[in-house]
């Protein structure tokens, strides 16, 4: 049985979904198994066969609304992988309201961590769930944009988008 074959029995699917409104944006991969969402990912090709299944369509769905602008808030079962830590500082960054933004020391300091933003840096760059757990809407304390691993260039654009401006490109 190939790696593949393993996946599809375990019940994993992957699905790809390319916003319509945002080319700049490139391709999206949706990755899931029978606990929740796992992957929400920026990818240059569909690097694996699509296997759609119900989560994964109902990802695609409320993204088509997120970047219609009819939707602010996910509601999909997740599941990503990751240290309690890890798991803790995406839990915050899914409680950042639509159009707004926090800076790594709030984090920290919400987490009870003084001083940990950089560790809160490290596990919002290891969010496996793009966009779904916003971690796009965390900024320097002085409010420049710093590391995202989807380049800065989309970090920019969906702070754009949720302020409600016409992004036209990356930059």
């Amino acid at each position: 049985m190939s790696l593949a074959d393993m996946s599809v029995t375990l019940g994993s699917t992957v699905d790809y979904y390319r916003p319509p409104c945002a080319d700049a944006l490139g391709l999206i991969r949706l990755r899931a198994n029978h606990d929740g969402l796992t992957e929400v990912a920026f990818v240059a090709s569909e690097d694996d066969a699509p296997r759609p299944g119900e989560l994964t369509a109902q990802a695609k769905a409320q993204l088509e609304e997120y970047f219609a602008g009819t939707r602010r808030a996910f509601d999909l079962p997740l599941a990503p992988r990751g240290t309690d830590f890890q798991r803790r500082v995406w839990e915050a960054l899914a409680g950042i309201p639509f159009g707004e933004t926090r800076c790594y020391a709030e984090i920290a300091e919400q987490l009870r961590c003084k001083g940990g933003q950089r560790a809160v840096g490290a596990a919002n760059g290891k969010n496996p769930i793009a966009i779904v757990v916003p971690c796009h809407r965390v900024i320097g304390s002085d409010g420049r944009l710093t590391g995202y691993a989807g380049g800065l260039g989309r970090k920019q654009w969906l702070l754009a988008h949720e302020a409600g401006e016409v992004p036209l490109g990356l930059l």
